[in-house]
């Protein structure tokens, strides 16, 4: 982390305690830049962009951590399954200490004027997941594989937010369970694959390839 960051985290620090009661705000601002006897100015350097810029920030600084964590407790030994959900569930696990900071920043990114940079911050975190777990693909399975993860990673993060059960195991359990579907899907999508590629070519029943000469001959 260069030294602009590494201010930048501090600043962050500073604020998050005083987003449960004023938000991602510019009131929040003034009260961290109150604690840190520092000019209201030093945000606005470092986070031109307001409360939005720094939530961006707050989400990425989290993407930074997930990262070498996976790679400290060496992932890559892992089976996909077992990686794709240790970095869901470390991912979660970095926001553990600010739960409302989190849901504020939902809220913020869901107004019409940031929901694009919302997906943009989702589907950053998303690609972070699958690069730091493997995943090299440049093909059409890339955009497959992120739009899966994505519907798994925010349907838990939704879930974990309001989990109140011990070390949130309703969460982890509701993970497994939206990983074993995902699983159970690639199977199914592969199993399809193998049908079609041995079936014979019956007459009322041309094969797909069959089907589209067809088409493109007519």
């Amino acid at each position: 982390m260069n030294r602009r960051d590494e201010e930048k985290r501090r600043l962050l620090d500073a604020v998050l305690p005083h987003v449960m009661f004023d938000g991602w705000s510019r009131e929040a601002f003034k009260h961290a830049a109150k604690d840190l006897d520092i000019d209201l100015l030093t945000f606005d350097r470092f986070f031109p962009g307001g409360p939005v810029d720094m939530v961006s920030f707050f989400i990425r600084d989290a993407d930074d951590r997930m990262e070498a964590e996976l790679e400290k407790r060496g992932v890559l030994s892992m089976k996909i399954r077992d990686r794709i959900t240790l970095a869901i569930r470390l991912r979660l696990e970095m926001y553990a200490p600010h739960k409302d900071a989190v849901r504020k920043a939902l809220t913020l990114l869901a107004l019409p004027q940031n929901a694009a940079l919302g997906m943009k911050l989702t589907a950053g975190t998303v690609s972070r997941m699958w690069y730091a777990t493997g995943d090299r693909s440049s093909d059409f399975s890339y955009y497959t594989k992120r739009l899966t993860l994505s519907a798994v990673y925010s349907s838990t993060l939704l879930y974990w937010l309001d989990d109140t059960s011990d070390d949130c195991q309703n969460s982890w359990g509701f993970l497994d369970r939206r990983i074993e579907n995902v699983m159970q899907f690639e199977k199914a999508k592969f199993k399809t694959r193998q049908v079609f590629s041995r079936r014979p070519d019956l007459g009322f029943f041309p094969s797909p390839g069959r089907f589209i000469r067809n088409l493109k001959a007519r």
